[in-house]
């Protein structure tokens, strides 16, 4: 007989079932969204690499300073996640209904003028990250475009946290699935010129608009309108959710709730902010290198994200199993799933970052047909092979500890790792001082990656994160005003 959305979530606290059947339940729907969301990815490096480096550089080149913003609103679905997931353990569905209530409201106040800052900065921000004169204005264009969309997708960030935290990991999936056809179809015929293909001997005309780098644009644009607004409607339509609320609803800001998500979510935004600070500053350095190097690195990032999806999958199970854990009071239990996600995904990405060292070169040549690029693609996804065992296991500890409310430790662990091992030894030295190359800069990132696992095992061998988590007296308190 099939299970109620219920005794579905009563699973996952159930200390007798093993922890790993529940994982993987939790994690695969998560593993195959992101695997189709890079799937996506890939198609679209490979669709606008075919116009030539320029293209792929115009893509990417703002990216860094992109993630800098997109990082606030994911912090805020960090604290978001969290309470949701601590809310569900402890059965207070009041409460969970008043935190979806309040991602709305952080969508409302600074999503939307988010959105409207990376619009108003499409041309200022590849300036200011060092656009040649040969892709600036394909920059610019890209970025308004994909402006019009961004709302859509800042609403998608938050709504699938807080659908995750409920335990809930397919509903974004079957959402997504639907915005990468759009996404694919999207970029098939307003990338391209109309032409004519040869099938099975016989020749086809496929219309095209020919906008090229924009078309990309309007395709990923529109993509995020339909997955934004599907979330939207599911958040206010879905019964069986728990989080599920009405327009009629009271949307009066609860500070407490509200200080209750901040309280988590700020250390995680000054993490996301030190990394995406450190990500412009060695997206600068490369950009110093040539169009060549941009394209590279965009390239071997893109290839890289395929293997390096099982670690969000395995890290956002963690967050909620942890979390559910804790609001349940069954702290040995989330002692059990932090240890077996931590196990699971470093065999799994031992296996992957095989893949990616063996066939690398065979995995670039998908995105790009500049040789140049294709050499110097494969060498750095050959290193950055070595590292996914120890970067996916700090993913999953940092995960875990979010969870339980401890976002401290990983704010200070990462963001510290970051700016010494990827910008400092790496951008600024490596590239800026000794011009090393950009191999020279993955090889820090390796670095970072094994002393980063080795101080999140630390952390949590400490056993204080327990400590940190929300009583259920607080939860309480958070909704009395509501």
């Amino acid at each position: 007989m099939q299970k109620t959305k219920e005794e579905r979530r009563a699973i996952l606290l159930d200390e007798s079932r093993s922890p790993v059947r529940n994982i993987i339940w939790l994690a695969w729907p998560i593993f195959l969204e992101n695997v189709l969301s890079t799937l996506v990815s890939y198609a679209d490096t490979a669709m606008v690499g075919a116009l030539g480096a320029y293209a792929t550089a115009s893509v990417s080149i703002s990216n860094s300073v992109v993630f800098l913003f997109n990082g606030t609103i994911l912090a805020l679905g960090v604290g978001v996640t969290a309470l949701i997931s601590q809310s569900i353990g402890a059965q207070d569905y009041d409460l969970t209904k008043k935190l979806a209530r309040h991602a709305v409201l952080i969508l409302l106040y600074l999503g939307l003028p988010i959105a409207l800052l990376l619009g108003l900065g499409s041309r200022l921000i590849p300036l200011w990250m060092g656009a040649g004169p040969d892709i600036i204005d394909y920059a610019a264009r890209y970025n308004t475009i994909v402006a019009f969309g961004r709302p859509f997708a800042i609403a998608s960030m938050l709504i699938f946290s807080a659908m995750r935290g409920c335990g809930d990991t397919k509903t974004p999936l079957r959402i997504n699935i639907g915005v990468n056809i759009a996404n694919v179809v999207g970029n098939f015929f307003l990338i391209n010129p109309t032409r004519t293909v040869e099938i099975l001997g016989m020749n086809i005309k496929i219309i095209g608009a020919g906008w090229g780098v924009a078309g990309a644009a309007a395709a990923t644009a529109f993509s995020w309108f339909l997955g934004g607004g599907a979330a939207l409607l599911i958040l206010f339509r879905k019964k069986s959710l728990p989080m599920c609320i009405s327009i009629k609803d009271s949307f009066r800001m609860d500070f407490k709730v509200m200080g209750r998500i901040l309280k988590i979510s700020i250390p995680a935004m000054v993490e996301r902010v030190c990394m995406s600070l450190a990500g412009v500053v060695i997206a600068r350095s490369i950009a110093s290198l040539g169009t060549v190097a941009i394209a590279a690195n965009s390239v071997y990032v893109t290839a890289e994200g395929i293997a390096f999806m099982p670690g969000f999958a395995f890290a956002s199970a963690s967050t909620t199993l942890v979390g559910q854990s804790i609001g349940a009071k069954k702290m040995d239990l989330a002692s059990r799933y932090m240890r077996s996600c931590v196990i699971t995904a470093v065999i799994v990405m031992a296996v992957a970052g095989a893949g990616l060292f063996f066939f690398g070169k065979y995995i670039v040549r998908v995105f790009t047909p500049d040789p140049d690029v294709i050499a110097l693609a494969t060498v750095c996804l050959q290193i950055a092979a070595l590292l996914q065992p120890a970067q996916t296991g700090a993913m999953v500890f940092a995960g875990g500890l979010r969870g339980a409310g401890d976002t401290l430790w990983p704010m200070i662990i990462t963001a510290s790792c970051m700016w010494v091992f990827r910008a400092g030894i790496g951008a600024i030295l490596c590239i800026g001082v000794f011009g090393l190359g950009l191999p020279a800069a993955v090889w820090c990132m390796v670095a970072d990656s094994y002393v980063r696992f080795f101080l999140f095992f630390l952390r949590t061998k400490t056993g204080k994160w327990k400590t940190v988590s929300l009583k259920k007296q607080e939860l309480s308190e958070a909704k009395s005003e509501g």
